[in-house]
């Protein structure tokens, strides 16, 4: 009976196959049950692998199996687990983690310093990330990290047999649905790419003539594969059909009319809802181009004229004239 796994984490870390996002959304599916992750991989993002630990470690309960060439920062991602196994066959790989540098150009002495410095820096932050990486394994292996920091720098495979030794893994399986390690042209590239040591004694698996014949026809460099089946994650219509992932085969996804129906609802909302926020805009813009309307009509317009207004020296005058004249109508009548 096969074992039935509720990851597949397999390919470059931080990739769609080995996403952070897709770890957390099982994660949280699976808040309150035992979790088993099957990991399969060269490594990749060491930040990718140091959140998927913690992930690991924080829902307590995850159990990961190695199984193949895993290396790098695949070796970090089951750190927090609470139990780690590998396939009797597998490999497995630590060393120091590295930096692209690419520099081609011409340089005066400011400009070679200020280069220097820079990669100066670079090597600081390495040996920093080197140490806590360091540190993390030694923690899971109950090993001093200066021995574990001599193993990295040694950068060499390790069997089943040494993994369990060091403390990597708690167990050492032998399931016969297990893969067990291939190295073809294309893991070949990947493995010089990334500065990582071929395995001794492993011979390179070369495609047959047929299916050379096939790949040249293809124009592709795939190895001993005509069809790729793989678990895609694309995680909001995931989300949205209440789906783990979606199967792609030769680069297409089958889904049921059910699942179509429900995309197609979810499409309908949210255009209404865009229509609705499209027409609140231009009701808005509307307002604001009526009030600039009216602003620039108030500001054209001359001032209304102000027919009530006296000036209080003229007030003054007319009050004494009328009341000298009063007064000499007043002596006139007595006399």
């Amino acid at each position: 009976m096969l074992k039935k796994y509720d990851l597949k984490l397999k390919g470059y870390v931080g990739g769609w196959d080995f996403d952070s996002d897709y770890v957390d959304y099982i994660l949280d599916k699976k808040e309150k049950d035992e979790v088993h992750v099957l990991i399969n991989s060269l490594g990749g993002d060491v930040a990718t692998a140091f959140a998927i630990s913690a992930m690991f470690k924080n829902h307590a309960n995850v159990n990961v199996h190695y199984v193949g060439m895993n290396a790098s920062a695949a070796t970090i991602a089951s750190l927090g687990a609470k139990h780690v196994s590998i396939d009797a066959n597998a490999m497995y790989l630590v060393h120091k983690c590295s930096n692209l540098i690419l520099k081609w150009d011409f340089f005066n002495a400011d400009q070679l310093e200020q280069l220097i410095n820079e990669c100066e820096k670079q090597k600081r932050d390495l040996d920093k990330i080197d140490l806590n990486i360091a540190s993390a394994y030694a923690a899971r292996c109950k090993k001093d990290k200066a021995d574990l920091l001599d193993l990295m720098c040694e950068g060499g495979w390790l069997s089943a047999k040494e993994a369990l030794e060091w403390g990597f893994v708690d167990e050492i399986t032998d399931e016969p649905e297990d893969e067990a390690p291939v190295i073809d042209e294309g893991v070949v590239n990947f493995m010089e790419t990334a500065g990582i040591p071929m395995p001794k004694n492993m011979k390179v698996v070369k495609p047959g003539f047929l299916q050379r014949i096939l790949d040249a026809i293809a124009g592709t460099k795939l190895v001993n594969k005509t069809t790729i089946t793989m678990q895609k994650m694309f995680k909001f219509v995931c989300a949205l059909l209440s789906v783990e992932a979606l199967t792609s085969e030769d680069g297409k996804i089958t889904l049921t009319d059910e699942q179509v129906q429900k995309i197609e609802d979810a499409m309908s909302a949210e255009k209404a809802a865009l229509n609705v926020a499209l027409q609140d805009v231009a009701n808005r813009d509307q307002q604001i181009s009526d009030l600039n309307a009216r602003i620039s009509e108030l500001e054209n317009k001359p001032a209304s004229e102000s027919v009530n207004v006296v000036e209080e020296s003229k007030k003054t005058e007319d009050f004494a004239s009328n009341f000298n004249e009063a007064k000499k109508l007043y002596n006139q009548i007595n006399c």
